[in-house]
């Protein structure tokens, strides 16, 4: 029998910075993961969702066999199944009545043989993914600038720069590795300064010299302006520019439409505090711009990339080290999903629907079915599929129930249609209910592959696992399905090595240097040195045998004349104004320590630690004109739909401005879906959705009671007004937040949730709305329940979780009583790598520690990934303003 070994080096599925993890084993289970010290990308760092990884593995909550109509069936019946509802669908409807909708979650392989079966043989073009959701824009401005999808800069460019400009990037929550290093580069080259463009103050601007709070929507209107500026001053290069670019006239004379006050005006920015940053660039040759979605998720998110890049191209700063234009995506497979053709625009290989390129492409896949025209965009997609004319949907990977704008009508559509194929890891998603057929996926650390990150770095995925029930690769399902539907030929793949350098040498393929994307040097792998792989950044071929750090050095690009492109834009806000229904400007976005629809990241209790509920963010003096108190349930609506969510003042918020997290689902909260909120308006040419501004409302839902309840199973809370709910670790109970009516019948509630406690303990004062209940079987609590009409007199979620992980150490009436409750309350945790609380840092900071340095070394808060360390900076500053005061 061949040893287990005891460490294997993969990467993390998380966010695009694409991190080395290195994880170690122990009899088939990972034990414990850091960060891969040899990974190019993080050098050992690792965030705590990546080390939280192995906190989400284990059977629970898997879907573990495939189903039918809500049966269970055999893996030949799932495919014959599939196949014959698809010819069927293909036969009677043609091929566009079929879709495919993929997700930056897979690894290439997989999206390589979806996109393959979808375009080269069914022959349908209708293949999209939910990175359309985040970084379409991105892809292209790039083609429209520089004639192909391609990042030209490389992480190293983030250390050695002397200007950052992070703009729509919350850099220290959603990109942490990435964060921590330019926090580093700060600390090691004191000239350098880093400018944070977002309309809230987040906390990546714990490092900002300059922090422009611009008015929702108004990048365009920023970059648009700082290129006429550096015309006007006569800091662009002009060599640079008639050398290796065309159309800078048309463009600046664009740009110049409006006047510099004009300009401050439209983005809110007092003219001496933008004339600063316009000098810092104009003066800066070193200078990366580093954007995520707080650009591409607009309606002109293509332009406002085109805006950026057009400075960059106006300065020279392309291709150089230490500067450029650089897009972060979010997920850590966006890229690879990208080189494959997973975009509806794309055909194959950054090919796009061109007749050369159809015949390049069925030529190499030896077809006669290639789908011939672009297919539906993600909104347009599952516009078709509510019409009917789209009659059978195979979803991987994703929860477009959640994720999509105008979420309900998506809902709708899926449980209306003909056909709903849902390959995934989780058994009960919003989209899961929704299915036809259901197919157990492998999931991370399980699954062989490749993923591709942010800096073109292409990386391993290693199985690490044995897979759990009857889960299989996504790869291997679409081919099963491709030979039933008698393709097999053009499907023979044993392994994801296998359709790795098929991939590859597809890329090399006829590309005579006109398609930047190049792997085709990876295309005579075998076996064990694809399983051997080391990171390497693209392309890669005879030219580059060792991999590119920075594209377009020489200044040829590949576009038609080689000349790289400026674009005319015009600067454009929001879409959708502002009313007197709804005045006020709701933004949606990511927390710290959770990820996309919280499939994953909530499976670790840990990761629910530092935010366990959804909420809105609001401004004090936005606050007090609602009516609004922290802490308050409120619904915010808008034309779309409403969420219930907790409201938190925070100063860092634009006045009249509104910030929801994504991520909390139908599994996690009673009303919370931000997609529901959002309407599907999106960007004309990248089809990416308006996700940043939506003219919304806000009001109070009042709560007589409130109620805090842990259980050791699922409780139905669909009567109360409103519930959230947080797993335990090991899946061992359940915590609950709910806000109810007057009057409840808790004892009924118990009748129906408690039927396996032996005894209960009961108390109440009505007068105050106190009801508390501990039911109990043996030395174990199994069911505790604490009602008030004030939510602060009750326990908090860390002692609840304490006497219910343990055999009782008081008696029932002593818990009922609330004894001990102050010992286990460590407060909001801040450090979610060593469960360090808020108020045990407070109360470090009262008795004397004066600094983030001295905190670590007390309590080791913010030693290990870094992640809540601008947290730490806040604590400790507001401490000791109140202290002092």
């Amino acid at each position: 029998m061949t040893k287990q070994p005891t460490k294997m080096d993969t990467t993390c599925p998380y966010c695009g910075v694409g991190c080395g993890v290195s994880a170690k084993l122990k009899d088939d289970q990972i034990i414990a993961v850091s960060g891969g010290k040899s990974h190019p990308a993080n050098l050992g760092a690792l965030c705590v969702k990546g080390s939280a990884l192995h906190e989400t593995m284990g059977d629970h909550g898997r879907l573990l066999y495939p189903t039918i109509e809500g049966e269970r069936v055999d893996w030949p019946t799932a495919i014959d199944t599939i196949a014959s509802r698809l010819t069927t669908i293909r036969e009677t409807y043609g091929p566009g009545a079929i879709a495919f909708y993929l997700s930056g979650q897979l690894l290439t392989e997989d999206y390589y043989v979806a996109n393959k079966l979808a375009k080269g043989f069914i022959g349908t073009s209708n293949v999209d993914t939910n990175s359309r959701l985040c970084m379409s824009s991105a892809v292209s401005s790039y083609k429209r600038a520089f004639g192909g999808d391609a990042v030209p800069c490389s992480y190293e460019d983030l250390e050695s720069c002397d200007l950052l400009v992070l703009v729509g990037s919350n850099a220290a929550w959603t990109h942490p590795v990435l964060y921590r290093r330019m926090v580093v580069a700060k600390q090691t080259n004191p000239a350098m300064k880093v400018v944070v463009i977002d309309p809230r103050r987040t906390a990546t601007c714990d490092i900002a010299d300059l922090h422009l709070p611009i008015a929702p929507g108004s990048d365009g209107f920023l970059f648009m302006g700082l290129l006429g500026w550096l015309q006007q001053h006569g800091q662009v290069d002009e060599a640079y520019i008639e050398q290796f670019t065309e159309g800078f006239d048309p463009a600046v004379a664009a740009a110049q439409q409006f006047s510099f006050r004009e300009t401050a005006t439209q983005v809110g920015i007092e003219e001496e505090t933008l004339e600063t940053f316009y000098r810092w660039f104009a003066e800066t040759d070193k200078t990366v711009t580093f954007y995520s979605q707080g650009i591409n998720q607009s309606s002109s998110g293509t332009d406002k990339g085109n805006a950026i890049i057009n400075c960059h191209l106006a300065t020279g700063r392309v291709g150089k080290v230490g500067a450029g234009p650089f897009s972060i995506t979010g997920q850590p497979n966006a890229m690879g999903g990208r080189e494959v053709g997973g975009l509806a625009n794309q055909l194959a290989a950054h090919m796009e629907y061109t007749p050369e390129n159809r015949q390049t492409v069925a030529e190499f896949w030896h077809t006669e079915n290639l789908s011939q025209q672009p297919g539906l965009k993600a909104v347009d997609l599952f516009d078709a599929v509510a019409a009917g004319t789209i009659k059978a949907i195979w979803i991987m990977g994703t929860n477009p129930v959640v994720s999509l704008p105008d979420a309900d009508k998506v809902r709708a559509a899926l449980e209306a249609c003909e056909t709903v194929i849902v390959s995934d890891c989780i058994a009960k998603t919003d989209t899961t209910a929704t299915a036809n057929i259901l197919l157990p996926a492998t999931g991370w650390g399980e699954k062989s592959g490749t993923v591709t990150n942010s800096e073109r770095r292409i990386s391993r995925q290693r199985t690490l696992t044995p897979p759990p029930g009857e889960a299989r690769h996504d790869w291997w399902i679409l081919t099963q399905v491709a030979a039933k539907l008698g393709f097999g030929e053009q499907f023979p793949y044993e392994s994801p090595r296998d359709v790795f350098v098929e991939h590859a040498a597809l890329s090399g393929f006829k590309n005579t240097g006109n398609r930047a994307f190049d792997i085709s040097g990876l295309s005579g792998l075998a076996e064990q040195q694809y399983e051997d792989l080391k990171p390497v950044q693209w392309p890669v071929n005879q030219t580059n045998p060792q991999g590119t750090a920075r594209l377009f050095t020489d200044g040829r690009f590949v576009t038609a004349t080689g000349k790289a492109q400026f674009i005319a834009v015009q600067p454009k806000g929001p879409v959708q104004f502002l009313s007197a229904d709804y005045p006020l400007a709701l933004n949606t976005g990511r927390v710290r320590d959770q990820w996309h629809t919280m499939t994953r990241t909530a499976r670790s209790s840990r990761l629910l630690n530092h935010i366990d509920a959804p909420f809105v963010l609001i401004h004090p003096h936005t606050a007090e004109e609602q009516g609004l108190s922290e802490n308050d349930l409120a619904e915010v609506s808008t034309r779309h739909g409403s969420v219930r969510v907790q409201v938190l003042v925070d100063e860092g918020m634009g006045v009249n401005q509104l910030f929801v997290p994504i991520h909390w689902n139908d599994q996690y909260a009673r009303k919370a879906r931000v997609g529901a909120l959002l309407a599907p308006i999106t960007d004309p040419l990248s089809g990416q959705p308006e996700f940043k501004f939506s003219p919304a409302a806000i009001q109070k839902v009042e709560t007589p009671l409130w109620a805090a309840l842990i259980s050791d199973r699922p409780l139905d809370c669909s009567g109360f007004i409103d519930w959230t709910m947080t797993p335990m670790a090991n899946n061992h109970g359940f915590h609950y937040r709910i806000a109810t009516a007057e009057h409840v019948d808790w004892s009924d509630f118990i009748h129906r949730h408690g039927s396996n406690a032996e005894g209960c303990a009961h108390y109440c004062d009505s007068g105050l709305g106190d009801e508390r209940f501990i039911c109990y079987q043996g030395d174990r609590v199994k069911l505790a329940i604490f009602c008030h009409r004030d939510q602060s007199a009750l326990p908090s979620a860390d002692w609840l979780k304490d006497i219910f992980s343990k055999d009782m150490e008081l008696s029932p009436w002593q818990l009922l009583a609330g004894r001990n409750m102050s010992q286990a309350d460590k407060g909001r945790l801040i450090c979610s790598c060593f469960e360090v609380g808020e108020k045990q840092i407070v109360h470090s900071i009262v008795n004397g520690t004066c600094s983030v340095k001295q905190l670590g070394e007390e309590l080791k808060c913010g030693t290990n990934c870094g992640s809540c360390i601008p947290e730490l900076n806040h604590l400790v500053n507001q401490t000791l303003k109140v202290d002092a005061a």
